[in-house]
């Protein structure tokens, strides 16, 4: 007998297509949006000096601790729960604007402070012209909680490439056209504006704001909460900015902090894009713990099964990567690529627990584990400085696994996964990458003299049949499910 169409298992079916639809939308786009961008960014990296984006950085720590207090997290509110009336969205679009244009004030007058404590007059400058940001952000992150609410990734996804093809535009323009340092102000600008627009008119946003806020109890709750792991989150990823960037000169700092951003690419800009899908995922099945430890740790599997192979490669061609990538005066970044690699896997798996917590109506645990986070992480730092960006880049390694292994313990129980359970989900890719990371290196010792480029691409050839190889042999049953969610195949 058929399944009526209201049925738990034709619901299940249903989340499933939705799930698959959003993640090819949002990772297929971000992926060709990546890639413009990135032509874009190497290209810049080529022509600007590592100084310019030594003092980029040394913004984007205000920038960053600003932006945690921007609102998304009150939008995670409205997509978290199951009915939404017309009268909480204007409160929402009243918040967020609330928000925006006090923090955009609030940078404006602090950046001669932030100057002050980097010791370089032109942070001033670059800062107040950032602050034009958060005017766009509301318009950005209102259309967003809407779409993502009706799980309706495509055309969020359709203005974020756009956004992003400007953006590029706008960065090319400007390093060729002698701009230095303030290409990056621009780029972002850019950006931000036409995802706006984009993204507004796609959800058909634009309304009347509320400024009463009598009733948006529970969403300022929910939404503080997460903003207050947002908070910690800050603690922990710009931390080493904020320390090093008063101890290194500009410079170095860029060297670091483009090393940072290499190792960075998956985590930071594929990463978070599948996790919004996953809490919107998450949140339709908040109330069966048993489907939630099976779509976290499927979640996990296929996330690893993509990122092990490039931590690993970036671990082991470091040197010729980083020559055909950046150019020859970023020479100095390799080493501290090759370190920062080993602590990224660490690091993606951490990021994986905050949106199924928070989807389970959790975010208290999420802001606990950024609160421990926020602790051991600069402390680290601080402790690694002593010796410089290679002492930094330690660091990461020495803490990353600790940190991971604390906020794990303390979310299983919600995810309704376990250690052995997320143990067996990991497994192969992380044993297939490090079978490759050895094949590699090997292979590399033994290689003739050759320049960077074709160094590289013999070293990438390897490692892909290796790993594919690995998975082949030992881990098929992994392919077949990463094939068949593809295909959308009951797995």
């Amino acid at each position: 007998m058929q399944a009526p169409t209201d049925s738990p298992h034709s619901r299940l079916e249903s989340l499933r297509q939705q799930v698959r639809s959003a993640v090819i939308w949002r990772s297929g786009t971000q992926i060709v949006g990546q890639i413009v961008t990135w032509a874009s960014t190497f290209l810049v990296i080529r022509v600007l000096d590592p100084s310019d984006y030594g003092l980029f950085a040394m913004t984007q720590v205000i920038l960053a601790l600003l932006n945690m207090l921007n609102g998304y997290g009150l939008a995670s509110a409205i997509i978290q729960r199951p009915n939404v009336d017309d009268r909480t969205l204007r409160q929402l679009f009243g918040l967020l604007l609330v928000l925006n244009l006090g923090l955009g004030l609030l940078q404006f007058l602090m950046a001669p402070l932030a100057a002050a404590y980097f010791r370089q007059p032109m942070v001033t400058d670059l800062l107040r012209m950032q602050a034009l940001l958060y005017v766009a952000t509301p318009f950005i992150a209102f259309p967003y909680a809407l779409l993502a609410r009706a799980m309706d990734f495509r055309k969020q996804a359709q203005a974020n490439l756009v956004s992003a093809t400007l953006g590029a535009l706008a960065a090319l323009a400007g390093a060729f056209g002698g701009l230095g340092v303030w290409t990056l102000v621009l780029a972002p600008m850019v950006l931000f504006y036409a995802r706006a627009i984009l993204m507004t008119w796609s959800a058909r946003s634009l309304m009347w704001p509320s400024l009463d806020f009598r009733g948006a109890g529970d969403v300022l709750a929910f939404g503080g909460l997460m903003a207050t792991g947002q908070l910690f989150w800050f603690l922990q990823s710009q931390a080493d900015v904020f320390i090093a960037g008063r101890a290194l000169p500009p410079h170095m700092l860029g060297i670091y902090t483009t090393s940072l951003f290499l190792t960075q690419i998956f985590v930071a800009k594929f990463l978070p894009t599948l996790n919004e899908v996953a809490f919107s995922a998450y949140a339709r099945i908040q109330d069966d713990p048993a489907a939630m430890g099976r779509a976290f740790e499927k979640a996990a599997r296929i996330i690893m099964v993509v990122a092990m192979p490039f931590y690993a490669g970036l671990a082991v061609t470091a040197e010729p990567l980083v020559a055909v990538v950046l150019g020859e005066k970023w020479i100095e970044a390799a080493p501290i690529v090759a370190i920062l690699a080993l602590a990224m896997p660490f690091m993606t798996l951490q990021t994986l627990f905050a949106p199924a917590s928070d989807a389970r109506g959790r975010p208290g645990l999420s802001a606990a584990n950024g609160a421990i986070g926020a602790v051991l992480l600069p402390i680290a730092f601080l402790v690694g400085i002593r010796w410089g960006i290679i002492g930094l880049a330690t660091a990461w390694v020495a803490v990353w696994p600790i940190f991971l292994a604390i906020v794990a313990a303390r979310s299983f129980a919600v995810v309704g996964s376990s250690a052995i359970g997320l143990a067996r989900a990991v497994v192969a890719p992380v044993l297939a990458a490090v079978t490759m990371g050895a094949v590699v290196r090997i292979a590399d010792a033994a290689l003739p003299a050759l320049d960077s480029l074709p160094r590289l691409l013999i070293l990438i050839g390897v490692g892909g049949a290796v790993y594919g190889g690995a998975l082949l042999a030992f881990a098929r049953g992994t392919l077949v499910e990463l094939v068949d969610f593809a295909r959308a195949r009951r797995g």
